[in-house]
């Protein structure tokens, strides 16, 4: 039996970290890590040692045997990555008493040992102010301190991931620990540029990381973009989320179409909350508010528009098959433009619009 990653990955990699057989690709270091939707396991290299789902810290690594039916595609997926041309070569070769071939050596950052401590301060809270500050505490003596302009932390992992995902969530409880870290200060609803200049942090800290991310929404500058029912993505994702800055009578699902426009991930991600069956999110971090309204929903059809073919689409493959693996839900695609077909048809196995042959 072997292993194959899922859709929840969030690419940090500790699963590369533990994996004796080198079987995880791309890795840190190889010219795709970071370029790529998620990691993959070569199913021809993996031994089912499990190291890499102990270390997973969204739980997207699984036996392939126990994937449920949403999830089986992705052991094809796993196995695609490494059949392409031009990726790791699989780790059959002959190492000598090693599992596979030494890399070329890495060092650990460190600073010299009578380097004073540096007082580091972190504005915001969300996965790139978090990984700065891990990094920060794991690889030098620095205080750290934290500041975020909500009062919750958490950034785009509380506020703009989708409640019905749970695991990838969870990274969520891997930043938390470091809160209480004893190199660690944390100030919350503290608003840099209100409350406090900048000028002021950096006159009190050796260096000051701005993590703050986009926090409002991109105008179109179109017609009737201001008008009622006109929402931006930012503010329907903070509502289901409970954002604090949003009210929790925001939104008003009270037409029988809803169009979104776009088609990335944060739009699969407005479309799958809308055409789900709202008991499903019982339990989830939705807010109540939101579970109310959604159940009160009388949306029956959610238009997703792009620019541009299915083999454009902005979002990633693991968040296509999300959508179309919901349940009750029939996934349609429009081929009025002659294009659209052909453009499906003539898909490779591994090309995003071949996610599209069966709907």
């Amino acid at each position: 039996m072997t292993f194959a990653i899922t859709q929840n990955c969030c690419t940090d990699a500790a699963c590369v970290a533990v994996c004796p057989v080198n079987c995880i690709h791309p890795a840190p270091g190889e010219r795709d890590f970071g370029a790529t939707e998620m990691l993959y396991i070569d199913p021809a290299a993996c031994i089912d040692c499990g190291a890499c789902a102990d270390a997973c810290p969204v739980d997207a690594v699984r036996p392939a045997e126990e994937l449920t039916p949403a999830q089986r595609p992705y052991a094809a997926v796993n196995a695609a990555y490494f059949e392409r041309s031009g990726q790791p070569e699989r780790q059959g070769a002959d190492h000598g008493p090693n599992f596979h071939a030494w890399g070329t050596p890495e060092f650990e950052r460190v600073l010299p040992a009578d380097f004073a401590p540096l007082r580091v301060a972190v504005v915001g809270t969300g996965p790139a102010g978090m990984y700065a500050a891990e990094d920060l505490l794991l690889h030098t003596r620095s205080d750290v301190t934290l500041v975020d302009r909500l009062p919750a932390p958490g950034g785009l992992i509380r506020y703009g991931v989708a409640p019905d995902h749970l695991a990838t969530k969870r990274i969520g409880e891997t930043f938390a620990r470091l809160h209480t870290h004893p190199r660690v200060r944390m100030h919350l609803g503290l608003d840099v540029g209100t409350h406090v200049t900048a000028a002021e942090l950096a006159a009190h800290h050796d260096a000051v990381i701005y993590a703050v991310g986009a926090a409002t929404d991109r105008r179109l500058g179109i017609p009737g973009e201001d008008l009622p029912g006109s929402i931006a993505a930012t503010g329907f994702v903070a509502w289901y989320n409970a954002h604090p800055e949003v009210a929790p009578d925001a939104v008003a699902l009270s037409a029988d179409r809803v169009v979104v426009v776009g088609n990335g991930n944060v739009a699969l991600d407005v479309a799958r909350i809308l055409a789900r069956d709202p008991g499903s999110l019982t339990g989830t971090a939705v807010a109540g508010h939101a579970l109310e309204e959604l159940r009160r929903s009388k949306v029956r059809e959610v238009v997703l528009l792009g620019r541009r073919g299915p083999e454009h689409a902005a979002c990633t493959g693991t968040e296509l098959l999300a959508l179309k693996n919901l349940p009750g839900v029939d996934l349609v695609v429009d081929d009025h433009d002659p294009r659209v077909g052909a453009a499906i048809d003539a898909a490779g196995a591994a090309g995003k619009a071949a996610l599209f042959r069966d709907v």
